[in-house]
Parts: C-alpha cells; structure tokens; sequence
C-alpha cells in the first residue's frame, strides 16, 4: 500500500474518528449528568457494557480478525464474492438472533456473573434496575454483529470511512436521549427512577445501535454487493475453524474484562457502604477508558483497518518481508501521536478530565483522571498490540495471539485482586488502572 494510498484512505477513517469521538465526548458528559458517576450510573453501564461483552466474547471478535482475510480470499470466486458474504452473514445473523434470546432470559444470572456485589443484602434496587437495563439492551448484540459484518464487507471492498462515520448516528441518537432527560426529568437517582424512565434509557440506548447499524446498508448498495439470505455452511468451514482459535483468544480476553468489572463494581458497593459519595468504581473506569482510547482509536485503529486488507493480500501472495515492512510503518506511524499522548496523560489526568467533563461534581471529574494517568502506562504497549495481532490475522496465525493474551491476563487479573484487598475502597479503580 503506497504511503499516499495510506494516508487517504486512514485520513477519512480519522476524521469520521474525531467526530465520533467529540459527538462521544458529548453524549458521555449528558450521561454523566443524568445519572452521576455513582451506583446508578454503574447499573447502566454495566448492562450497556455487556452486548458488547458478549458479542465479543462469542462473534465479534472473531469476525473483525477472519472476516477481512477471508473475504479477500473469496473475491477471486465466480460472483466475486457475494455468495460467500451473504452465507456468512445469515448464518451469524441466526447464531446472534438465538444468543439474545438466551441472554434476554438469563439476564439475572448474567448480572450476578458481572456484578455479583449488586446482590448485597441492601442493594435490591441496584440489583433490579441492572437487570432491568441489561433485558433492554441485549438486543444490541445483533445489531453490534450486523454492523460490523456489513461494515467489513464495505472495507473488504475499500470503502473504510462509513465504518467510522456511522457511530456518529449512535452518538446522536444518545445526546438526543440524555438532553431530553435532562430537560424532561431532572435530577433522576435510585432513589425515584421509575420503570418508564428505565425503559426509556434502555430503549432508546438499544434504539441508537440499531441505527448505527442501519446507516451501512445503501453504503453496501452503492458498492454493488449483492447480500441475500442464503442458509447454509458451504465453504464456511475455513473460516470457523481459524475463528476457534480467535474464539478461545476472545474468551480469555473477556474473562479479564469480567474480573475488571467485578472488581470495579464490588469497589463502588463497598465504598457506598463506607458512605463514600465521590464516584468510585466501574463508571468512572469507563469514563477515563474512554479518554484514554481517544487516541488510539483515531490513529491506531485507523490505519491499521487501512492496512489490514493490503497485509492480508500480501500474506497470501507470501511476500513476508512486505508485510513486516507495512506493520513497523504503522507501529511508527503511531507513536508519533500515541507516546505524547500518554505522557500527557500521565502527568495532567485531572486536569484533562475536570475540562472535559465540566459540570460534573469536580471530585468525580478529578477521580476519572486519576484513573486515566493510570491508564497511560498502557496506551503505547496497547497500540502496538493492536498492530501485531492484524499482522498475525494477516497471515492466519491465531494460536500465538492465545498465547499473548493468556499472559497478559494472568498480569491483569492478578494485579487486579491484589489492589482490590490491598488498597482502600475508594483507589481501588485506580489500581484497576495501573
């Protein structure tokens, strides 16, 4: 891939990126402001946490790192590949139709799994409207897969900006959302959230995925991609078998994500037994995650989506001189704006957070960049991995991303409990960080 090629096709995916990201920032501060960094505003997130959990955990993860390759792969078939696609995406349009269902009616036991401090003797109202958003927002799952299968078709094909464009519909959707709480029902806590307000932000969040998803279809038209159902397994079997592999890295990942979760959520619990107010737990994680994927996800996802159908190609040609070329300029590429990034991090967290998220009580914005400087450590390391793991997907090699993440977690996940009996209940997320 020429080097302009690159910076065109990274430059609309990066600017998509930034909007998304300011339209983010935004739809990020109105939710704050609706529902606080505290015990209400965990019981959302972690319900709206979990189709993404889930999806990644079972398909998406999978699908993002096998669909491109493959998809190349089939262009040289007799339809150019349009067969190959609309398989593929009935069969996993099927597969998620039954995991939301399965989810929706064990939505209990999946609340439990990922916030089991929520049913604490005297938490019951914590417990049940955590339940009640996690029913309302599962059926993101299927959109969320919809999604991102059309939005690799259209990159498979060289259209990479709508897949960065269309969150924005998303972000839209939840600024509309939480402005109107804000004007409409001001003020809203544990204590008098009713089941139709609960309904309403479950909803209406669920409602914002759906359109995201929506937004990609006259693109995959305009392209003259031709999708159809078609049931059925033919010429699958590659694609699933190498999908195994990514699966069980998938699973390891989410089972550290899980164990990040409850640690945050039993930190928030124990803290509001302390009669801490100031937001601790898995919110303001969230929050200062957010902040801290800002630049990664503007440059580092953006030119390694460029890229990844160019590699792919190249690994199929055998040309591995070219692709270890192609992946050490995207490993400089972005350090240039990742490693003074997380210096910055680093050293002005609080502050960075206390602008962005103004209006907020100043200690729960002062507490997200705490957390963000702990964060910074890995933003560099992160970026990197990101890179090495597409070249990996490049050349079909899914075992050796087991192994690296099988490593990685078992740091996290160690490191994590230690902070957790180690430190007071209001750093403990903090720690989560580090």
């Amino acid at each position: 891939m020429k080097s302009n090629e690159l910076f065109r096709a990274s430059g609309v995916m990066a600017l998509g990126t930034i909007i998304s990201r300011i339209t983010g920032f935004i739809r990020g501060i109105l939710l704050v402001a609706v529902l606080g960094t505290t015990l209400l505003a965990d019981t959302y997130n972690v319900a709206n946490t979990m189709p993404n959990i889930l999806y990644n955990l079972l398909v998406g993860g999978a699908l993002t790192a096998i669909f491109i390759p493959q998809l190349v792969r089939s262009f040289d078939h007799e339809d150019g590949g349009d067969s190959f696609a609309s398989r593929l995406i009935t069969t996993i349009s099927f597969i998620l139709i039954i995991l939301v269902t399965l989810g929706m009616f064990f939505a209990p036991a999946l609340v439990r799994l990922y916030a089991p401090e929520f049913f604490t003797p005297g938490f019951e109202t914590e417990k049940d409207i955590a339940i009640a958003f996690t029913r309302y927002c599962l059926p993101q799952i299927f959109f969320l897969g919809l999604f991102t299968m059309l939005g690799q078709v259209a990159n498979a094909r060289g259209s990479f900006g709508p897949l960065m464009w269309a969150p924005i519909a998303n972000n839209l959707v939840g600024i509309v959302l939480f402005a109107g709480f804000l004007i409409f029902s001001p003020g809203v806590n544990l204590a008098n959230i009713t089941s139709q307000q609960i309904q309403i932000l479950g909803w209406g969040t669920t409602l914002a995925v759906v359109i995201q998803a929506l937004v990609l279809v006259p693109v995959i038209k305009k392209l003259g991609i031709k999708i159809r159902p078609k049931f059925g397994v033919q010429g699958l079997g590659k694609s699933f078998n190498l999908a195994g592999w990514t699966l069980i890295y998938i699973l390891i990942s989410q089972l550290g994500y899980l164990v990040t979760v409850n640690v945050a959520t039993s930190a928030a619990v124990r803290s509001a037994q302390e009669g801490i107010t100031d937001g601790v737990g898995y919110t303001p994680y969230t929050f200062a995650y957010f902040v801290m994927l800002l630049p990664y996800s503007i440059v580092t996802i953006s030119i390694i989506t460029a890229i990844l159908p160019h590699i792919s190609k190249l690994a199929l040609d055998g040309k591995r001189e070219e692709v270890k070329s192609q992946l050490m300029r995207a490993i400089r590429l972005v350090g240039v704006i990742t490693i003074p990034s997380a210096v910055a991090f680093l050293l002005f967290g609080p502050l960075i957070t206390e602008v962005i998220f103004m209006g907020i009580p100043i200690a729960d914005a002062r507490y997200i960049g705490y957390v963000l400087s702990a964060l910074s450590f890995g933003l560099v390391a992160f970026s990197i991995n990101l890179i090495l793991i597409r070249g990996f997907n490049a050349f079909e090699d899914t075992k050796t991303q087991v192994v690296s993440i099988f490593i990685i977690n078992c740091v996290s996940v160690g490191l994590s409990y230690f902070f957790l009996y180690s430190l007071d209940n209001q750093w403990v997320t903090v720690g989560l960080g580090v």
